[in-house]
């Protein structure tokens, strides 16, 4: 599809806009309606300070790594170095790797950390977690994609230490939420598709990049990420992504003659309609603290990328990761499963198969290579 496009424009650029542009809004309103866009002034000090502070945490413990991954056969090492925290026992698999959550402080589990300065910096992310999963409930319902104008989700109330507790104490959050009268079928997807279960964070600092590949469709410049959707997650559920680029330690003005549209200099999000030429692309400036929430079906029906800017920048993007198949619970029973078809001989305790049936061995054989 990509070479397909590419074709198609020859040396042509699509059209995109910014926030600078005029039909910049209208076309948001019609086209991308589903992304949400803060600014980090509506976001609580405390939570700001905890959270940047948590990055730097963890990258002055040397936790962030650049993953080995495949794609269409090739192998490549991301120019953007990550960390998965998360429940425990959680996975996240995307362009053929499998990472492990670094578990984050959740009541019922006993974890240790290294150092108490990696446990506050995890502590600080699962109150991120609970704000941005409340923040992702009232804009499912202020879209109308939910018909409930109330919710309660024990898994945010009911957790210990919770962060969002303290916000809903100085009214961040408004007290209706804690009551329910929403249908059930909806108070589940609700919950289903806003709970996020981990967060994959990222750090680049672009001027330690020898190369970044040039956004191909729309000549935004050079790119963190490519366009993609986001995989391995459950169905239309909520992705949020809070910023936090390292204003002050680089130029922040380019002296080169601008891209049209964007500052070369400052990160951006883009977003395209997947696979549309006719629609015009966005790209939305990420400051310091501002966070962004892709709805519904929008990581389904739109592709994104990231636009280096000349910052060093951390992320944290909150996901509802679809662990059916990814945790360790999950492999022990495909072992068990395996393993029903192996017998000891009572007198010689030599192991052999009970059956040799080509469906038995190839399910043998599938797990085998899952493992």
């Amino acid at each position: 599809q990509k070479k397909k496009l590419l074709e198609e424009l020859g040396d042509n650029r699509l059209p995109y806009v910014t926030p600078a542009d005029a039909d910049f809004h209208q076309l948001w309103k019609t086209k991308y309606s589903k992304l949400i866009f803060r600014k980090s002034d509506t976001v609580p000090e405390e939570l700001h300070q905890m959270v940047q502070e948590g990055f730097l945490t963890l990258q002055k413990h040397d936790c962030f790594f650049r993953d080995l991954v495949r794609i269409k056969g090739k192998d490549f090492v991301t120019p953007v170095s990550r960390i998965l925290i998360g429940n425990p026992g959680c996975t996240y698999k995307y362009l053929n790797t499998r990472l492990f959550t670094v578990p984050w402080p959740i009541k019922g589990y006993d974890i240790k950390y290294c150092s108490p300065q990696i446990h506050d910096a995890c502590k600080a992310l699962i109150g991120l977690n609970d704000y941005l999963h409340i923040e992702a409930v009232k804009a499912l319902q202020g879209q109308n994609l939910f018909e409930t104008t109330e919710i309660k989700d024990t898994t945010v109330i009911d957790r210990e230490q919770n962060f969002a507790t303290s916000l809903t104490a100085k009214g961040s959050v408004s007290k209706d939420q804690s009551s329910c009268c929403a249908p059930e079928d909806d108070y589940i997807s609700l919950k289903n598709r806003t709970s996020y279960n981990l967060t994959l964070l990222n750090y680049m600092d672009p001027l330690q990049m020898l190369y970044l590949k040039q956004e191909p469709y729309f000549g935004m410049g050079n790119m963190a990420v490519s366009w993609h959707h986001d995989e391995n997650l459950v169905e239309r559920s909520t992705v949020a992504v809070y910023s936090y680029s390292c204003e002050g330690t680089a130029v922040e003005e380019s002296n080169e003659q601008k891209l049209k549209g964007r500052d070369p200099a400052v990160w951006h999000v883009g977003l395209k309609v997947a696979w549309d030429i006719e629609t015009p692309g966005l790209a939305i400036p990420l400051h310091q603290g501002d966070f962004y929430l892709m709805l519904d079906d929008l990581n389904m029906t739109h592709q994104h990328c990231v636009l280096a800017g000349f910052s060093p920048r951390f992320s944290s993007t909150h996901r509802v990761a679809d662990c059916s198949k990814g945790t360790l619970e999950y492999i022990f029973g495909q072992c068990e499963l395996a393993l029903q078809n192996l017998q000891t001989d009572s007198d010689s305790m030599d192991l052999s198969l009970k059956s040799l049936e080509t469906a038995v061995v190839k399910q043998v054989e599938e797990i085998h290579n899952e493992v």
